[in-house]
């Protein structure tokens, strides 16, 4: 399943957010899969001087990362499929 990278904008100042987008995350994948949509939360990078996070998501195409992303609040600003180097994770 291929990875996708959601980029959004996370104001400096949003203590907390991070953790909160993640759980968002996290559980908007879940609620897809339930509904049979294959999509998994990966992990999240944060970077507080750019405000900016990006969200990886492993799914079936970006449009359903896509969807992961908008129902967990987390406003989209691109999503671009990414190719990590080294093992794969299952």
């Amino acid at each position: 399943m291929p990875s996708y990278l959601v980029e959004t904008y996370l104001s400096r100042s949003s203590e907390g957010e991070p953790a909160a987008s993640e759980r968002r995350a996290r559980s908007a994948a879940e609620a897809l899969t339930r509904g049979h949509t294959s999509v998994r939360f990966e992990r999240s990078i944060h970077l507080p001087e750019d405000e900016t996070c990006f969200f990886v998501f492993h799914a079936d195409s970006s449009t359903d990362a896509a969807l992961a992303a908008e129902r967990a609040e987390l406003e989209p600003i691109r999503v671009v499929e990414a190719i990590s180097s080294g093992e794969e994770s299952p």
